[in-house]
């Protein structure tokens, strides 16, 4: 890709919102748990220790009060938890690890042809429902997991995930995702193409094709490359002059969100089309256009629901800094700073 930016304002702008996110209470969750696996990009991106050392301090303090109960969405800590077991090789990281992987595995709530259904809680929060948010905070979880180990079962699962919320979720004629789908009622409910859900989706599919050795060798690795090709295709044609993309797609009255813009320019940057350049080049002055001068990043719509209704995607507010729009944007900022490495070394 061909970007211009200056590498080392971005590693400035990174440490701020580095800052900023780990003075934020977050709790063992998926809010914490995405912000955390930015953080975690933007050590990998720019070999700052400082990030590792309190992200640890954070965990291992948590590790001492007392941890949740596991649900879908609190095993996106695990991608925290993976950072961590590289950089110290400590058998606690890897044992919570595992434990998440047990509880997606043995526990976690299934349907249909073994998918898992989104969960929030320790009850059945959403019968049969399957969610693109599944995807980052569990599906690209134990895909993580199963590279590392070497355990084909894990890698398997994984992709078995995204094959089925690629079938229940993506509309082939479009592209784009629906927000979630109910196995029960056979439909997208309330049928809206909400932004995030196309960030979970693009950002996961685009990291599972990149971290996989030999994916080619997977089946399902062929669906996943199509759909994010089509989804891709589609997202560049529904980006705003702002360079973001609206918290619902196809609207052009709904408001511009700025994780999901991150994710989906993530994904981009990852899948790394050069044809894409212009698109992400206009996506990295509308984020850094959203990101204060204490590193909170602007216009990051609230925890949503599959709403019944446009309107109830609409009156999410975006007031307060969330830990998803932190993660995505580190995350988004990160792949930026690697492409530019990576051409400062060629050349």
């Amino acid at each position: 890709m061909k970007l211009q930016a200056d590498t080392k304002e971005l590693k400035q702008t990174i440490g701020r919102v580095v800052d900023y996110t780990l003075n934020m209470d977050l709790t063992w969750d998926w809010p914490c748990g995405v912000a955390y696996y930015g953080i975690s990009r933007a050590y990998e991106a720019t070999g700052e220790e400082s990030y590792i050392e309190r992200m640890k301090a954070f965990c291992d303090e948590y590790i001492e009060v007392g941890l949740p109960v596991w649900t879908v969405n609190t095993c996106a800590m695990g991608h925290m938890l993976l950072t961590l077991y590289a950089h110290t090789k400590d058998q606690k990281y890897l044992d919570l690890i595992m434990s998440k992987i047990d509880y997606l595995e043995n526990h976690a709530l299934r349907f249909g042809d073994r998918v898992l259904q989104h969960t929030v809680s320790s009850k059945n929060d959403f019968p049969e429902q399957a969610w693109a948010d599944t995807l980052f905070m569990a599906a690209y979880f134990m895909l993580r997991v199963g590279i590392l180990l070497d355990e084909k079962r894990l890698i398997n699962d994984a992709l078995h995930q995204f094959y089925w919320h690629i079938n229940y979720l993506q509309d082939e004629n479009t592209g784009i995702w629906y927000h979630g789908y109910n196995h029960i009622t056979k439909d997208h409910m309330s049928g809206i193409y909400w932004g995030r859900a196309n960030a979970w989706a693009a950002y996961t599919m685009a990291r599972a094709a990149k971290i996989l050795p030999e994916a080619y060798l997977y089946p399902p690795m062929m669906h996943i490359w199509s759909s994010l090709r089509d989804q891709l295709a589609a997202l560049k044609n529904l980006q705003r002059e702002d360079g973001l993309w609206g918290t619902v797609l196809d609207y052009p009255e709904s408001y511009s969100e700025v994780s999901a813009s991150a994710g989906i320019a993530a994904a981009m940057v990852e899948n790394g089309n050069p044809m894409h350049s212009k698109y992400v080049q206009k996506a990295l002055q509308g984020i850094l256009d959203n990101i204060a001068d204490n590193g909170r990043v602007l216009n990051v719509s609230g925890g949503t629901a599959v709403m019944k209704d446009i309107q109830g995607y609409l009156n999410i507010d975006r007031k307060w800094a969330q830990g998803w729009g932190q993660g995505l944007a580190l995350a988004f900022l990160a792949s930026i700073v690697e492409v530019l490495e990576r051409k400062e070394k060629a050349d």
